[in-house]
C-alpha cells in the first residue's frame, strides 16, 4: 500500500499545487456552462454557431498551450534547479511561439471561416436552418479573433507562474476574468442594464473583455512581485535566447506542438464526424462536452500537478523520488476521477433540460455524458501518464501516444462510421470513446519501463 499513497507531507504538496489549479478550472469550466446555457437559451441554431466556431478556437487553445509546454518543461526544471536566467530565457522563448501561432491562426480564421463551420452543417432529423447557423458563427467568429492576442499572453505568464510555484495568481486572474465574462454575458446577451441585446455578438465581447482582464492580473501581479518572481527582472531588456537552449526547446517541444495541434484537429474531426449524424448532434455534443469539461478538471488538475511535482523532482536529480511520487499521484487521479464519473452521471439527466433546445437534443446529450462519466478513471490514467512522459521530455513518445493514437486509430474508425455506415451516433461515440482503452494499456507499459526519467537541464551547457 505504501508504494500507492503517501503520508501527510505527500498529500500537503499535492493539495498545495492542485487545489489552486482545480478552483480555477472548476470556476472556469463551471461559468462556461453558464455561458453556454445562456447561449442556449437563444435556441439551437445559435448554439450550435457558436459551439463550431469554438471547436475551431479550441485548436487554436491547444496550439498555444502545446507551443509553450515544450519550453515550460524546461521552465520547471530550471526553476527545480535555482537557474533564474534559465527561467527568463524560456518565458522569452514562449512569446515567440505565442506570436507567432496568433499570426498564423488569425489568417487560417480570416480567410477560411466560413469555410471551416461550413464542413459542420448537416442536415438531420429536425430540419433545421443551416444558414442561419452559419450566419451565427460567422459573427461570433469575427468577434472571437480580437481575443488571441491577450489569451496567447496572459497564458504566457499563468504557465510560466504555475511552473515556478506560484499556483494562486493565475487562479486570481481566472477567477475574475470568468466573472466580467458571466456578468457582461447577462448584459450583452439579453440586452440588460439598458445595453442591446446583443446574442451571440454579446457572447464573444463579453469573452473578449474577460480575456484582457486575465492578462491584466497575471502581468501587474507579476511586474510588481519581483522577489517572488525573480524572473521578471530584465525579462525584456533583451529578446535574445541562448541558442542551445533553443536547439533543446525546439528539439523537445516540437513534438508537444505539433501534439497539441495535431490531437485538437483530431478531436475536432471527430466531432465533424458526428455531425454528419444532424445539427442536432452538434447541439447535444456542446451540451454534453460543456458538462462534461466541468467534471474533466479533476484529471487536468492532477495532470498539470504530476508535470509539475514529477518536474522539479527531476530537475533537482531525485529520480527516484520522482518515480515513487508519480506512482502516488497517478493512482490519487485514478480514485478521484473514479468518484468524480459517479456524480456526473448522477446528474446527467439533468443538466441538458436547462437548455432550450427539443428532447431529442436533450436526450441525445444525456447519454452522451453518461458514457463520458464511465470513461472518467480511463480518461485520468492516459492523462497523468501523458504528463509523466512529458515531465522527462519524452515528447516524441507523448507525440505518438496522444496526437498518434487519435489519427491511427479514433479518427479513420469514426471517419468509416460516419460515412460508410449507417450507425447512429450514440452506438458511434461508444465505439469511438471505448478506444482508449488501448491507449490506457500503452501508457501503463511506457511509465513501467521508466524512460521518462530524465533531467533535461544536464543538456543545456
Amino acid at each position: 500500500m505504501r508504494k500507492f499513497f503517501g503520508d501527510r507531507a505527500f498529500y500537503r504538496k499535492l493539495f498545495s499545487v492542485m487545489i489552486p489549479i482545480l478552483i480555477q478550472n472548476v470556476i472556469t469550466n463551471f461559468v462556461s456552462l453558464i455561458d453556454n446555457i445562456m447561449v442556449g437559451r437563444l435556441g439551437t441554431e445559435p448554439m450550435s454557431g457558436v459551439a463550431i466556431v469554438n471547436q475551431l478556437m479550441f485548436v487554436f487553445i491547444l496550439c498555444i498551450f502545446g507551443g509553450i509546454s515544450g519550453a515550460g518543461i524546461f521552465t520547471t526544471q530550471f526553476y527545480g534547479k535555482g537557474d533564474t536566467e534559465g527561467v527568463r530565457n524560456t518565458v522569452r522563448f514562449k512569446f515567440f511561439i505565442a506570436l507567432g501561432a496568433v499570426a498564423v491562426f488569425a489568417v487560417l480564421f480570416l480567410t477560411s471561416g466560413d469555410r471551416l463551420i461550413s464542413l459542420f452543417l448537416h442536415q438531420g432529423e429536425e430540419d433545421l436552418d443551416l444558414a442561419a447557423t452559419l450566419e451565427y458563427g460567422r459573427s461570433y467568429m469575427l468577434v472571437m479573433l480580437l481575443q488571441l492576442i491577450p489569451f496567447a499572453a496572459s497564458q504566457v505568464y499563468s504557465g510560466t507562474l504555475r511552473e515556478t510555484g506560484e499556483t494562486v495568481v493565475p487562479m486570481v486572474a481566472g477567477i475574475a476574468a470568468i466573472f466580467v465574462n458571466l456578468g457582461l454575458n447577462w448584459v450583452l446577451i439579453f440586452g440588460k442594464l439598458g445595453a442591446p441585446a446583443l446574442g451571440v455578438v454579446g457572447a464573444a465581447i463579453a469573452t473578449v473583455t474577460s480575456r484582457f482582464v486575465e492578462l491584466g492580473v497575471v502581468v501587474i501581479w507579476t511586474h510588481t512581485h519581483r522577489a517572488r518572481c525573480p524572473f521578471a527582472e530584465g525579462l525584456f531588456r533583451t529578446l535574445r535566447v541562448p541558442g542551445n537552449l533553443v536547439k533543446n526547446i525546439v528539439i523537445k517541444g516540437l513534438p508537444l506542438l505539433l501534439n497539441e495541434v495535431l490531437w485538437s484537429s483530431g478531436m475536432t474531426m471527430l466531432n465533424q464526424c458526428y455531425s454528419r449524424r444532424g445539427l442536432e448532434v452538434v447541439s447535444a455534443v456542446n451540451i454534453s462536452s460543456t458538462v462534461s469539461n466541468l467534471f474533466f478538471c479533476s484529471f487536468f488538475a492532477m495532470g498539470s500537478t504530476v508535470s509539475i511535482i514529477v518536474g522539479q523532482l527531476l530537475g533537482a536529480g531525485e529520480t527516484e523520488k520522482a518515480v515513487d511520487e508519480d506512482r502516488k499521484l497517478i493512482t490519487f487521479s485514478v480514485l478521484l476521477c473514479t468518484l468524480t464519473g459517479l456524480v456526473m452521471a448522477a446528474v446527467a439527466p439533468l443538466i441538458p433540460n436547462v437548455y432550450n433546445t427539443t428532447a431529442t437534443v436533450k436526450a441525445l446529450a444525456c447519454d452522451l455524458l453518461l458514457v463520458s462519466a464511465c470513461m472518467m478513471p480511463v480518461d485520468s490514467f492516459t492523462n497523468a501518464s501523458y504528463f509523466t512522459l512529458r515531465s522527462g521530455g519524452k515528447t516524441f513518445i507523448t507525440f505518438l501516444f496522444d496526437s498518434g493514437f487519435v489519427w491511427v486509430i479514433c479518427v479513420p474508425v469514426a471517419f468509416v462510421l460516419s460515412r460508410f455506415t449507417l450507425i447512429p451516433i450514440l452506438p458511434m461515440f461508444i465505439i469511438v470513446r471505448c478506444l482508449d482503452l488501448i491507449k490506457c494499456l500503452v501508457g501503463f507499459i511506457l511509465i513501467k519501463k521508466r524512460a521518462w526519467v530524465h533531467d533535461l537541464t544536464a543538456d543545456v551547457k
